[in-house]
């Protein structure tokens, strides 16, 4: 378990890494919608961190990189944990009281 004072290093959204790949590669997000078979607005909405990244984008995002699918859900998973509130630490004393 790890301490609740920590932080992992760096925690981005998804599409933060996403910007930069379709930079590095001179992509535009309209081209990339069409390469996956998405709606611009999808894409951008990855982009600006108010489209979460599905399993199934997740899928077409890592086939167009070439790279895994996993990847793109962890990048998600990571953001999602860190953005979460914490648990409401009553919930463990109840846990505690049923064992």
């Amino acid at each position: 378990m790890t301490p609740k004072h920590r932080k992992p290093a760096e925690v981005f959204p998804p599409g933060e890494y996403l910007r930069e790949e379709l930079e590095a590669r001179g992509w535009t997000q309209s081209q990339f919608a069409k390469i996956i078979g998405r709606p611009l607005q999808t894409v951008n909405g990855i982009i600006n961190g108010k489209v979460a990244v599905t399993a199934q984008t997740a899928k077409e995002i890592a086939a167009a990189f070439e790279t895994s699918a996993d990847l793109w859900m962890n990048l998600q998973g990571s953001y999602e944990l860190f953005i979460a509130p914490d648990a409401d630490p009553a919930i463990h004393k109840r846990a505690e009281q049923v064992a």
